[in-house]
């Protein structure tokens, strides 16, 4: 049953995507928010999903790659709608919907063979480092969506190319105030989810070996370059295209360590 409803999401997701690029073509905002209610139904029916799969395994919901990229799917795109209920984003729904779907596909492609779950990953701590540690990526997620479209926008405005579009658009401001909530939240939530993974990354490898794990060190790194961006944008002041630029970089570097682990030897990889 969390199957059926975890297709029954893909496809709302789709549609949504479809309602949000038609939408930009014809440059109807009713379209826009068509899409945005649609979406809404593929967050619920999502949600549905993960109440299955809860039922079934507890708290462990996201610890193999198909559960975890359609966890980070439901991230993005339930903050995006959280955004939309104060600010007129609809249009940002045209980046944010298609990733969702990207995220949806990549995990459907790992969907045979993923209800076992190995026992070192059957931890207290488990839950806890995997729920926050995704949060935070699709906070980041959203942040970086919100930097392309300021980067598109911005481009678009300093050739004088906006034209009717104009009107339709979101602000560079409700863009770069997306972007600075998603860095904000985000990074204290990660921050959190890989304090509780190295507490049971001890207990659950022993000694040091944890720390040296391909995974531990891209993700550490991912961090520190987080870190940076948050300080230079509320410290030194950076925001708008710097900041936008610096984010869509960031996620990069964070969806090499989320994705690429399982291309390398490691312990701390996906089933």
């Amino acid at each position: 049953m969390d199957t059926l409803f975890f297709k029954a999401a893909l496809v709302a997701y789709l549609a949504a995507t479809v309602g949000y690029l038609v939408s930009l073509v014809v440059r109807r905002v009713v379209l826009a928010k068509a899409a945005t209610w649609i979406l809404g139904l593929a967050v619920a029916l999502h949600t549905v999903h993960f109440l299955f799969v809860f039922n079934e395994r507890g708290v462990n919901v996201a610890v193999n790659l198909f559960e975890a990229m359609s966890f980070f799917a439901w991230i993005v795109a339930g903050a995006y709608l959280a955004f939309q209920i104060r600010t007129k984003t609809r249009v940002l729904g045209a980046i944010v919907a298609p990733f969702a779907v990207l995220l949806m596909m990549l995990a459907s492609l790992s969907l045979e063979g993923t209800l076992a779950i190995p026992d070192a990953l059957q931890g207290r701590l488990v839950p806890i480092h995997v729920t926050l540690s995704i949060i935070g990526e699709g906070l980041f997620a959203l942040a970086s969506l919100a930097g392309i479209m300021y980067c598109i926008q911005d481009r678009q405005i300093r050739q004088r190319r906006m034209g009717a579009l104009a009107r339709y658009l979101p602000s560079l401001g409700d863009l770069d105030n997306i972007n600075h909530v998603g860095l904000l939240w985000g990074f204290p939530i990660l921050t959190l989810g890989l304090i509780v993974g190295s507490l049971w990354a001890r207990t659950a490898w022993g000694g040091s070996n944890w720390a040296t794990d391909p995974k531990t060190i891209w993700s550490f790194a991912a961090w520190c370059f987080y870190a940076f961006v948050l300080h230079q944008r509320l410290a030194i002041g950076w925001k708008g295209k710097k900041i936008a630029v610096l984010s869509i970089v960031a996620l990069m570097v964070l969806l090499s360590a989320f994705i690429g682990v399982n291309f390398v030897s490691s312990v701390h990889k996906f089933t």
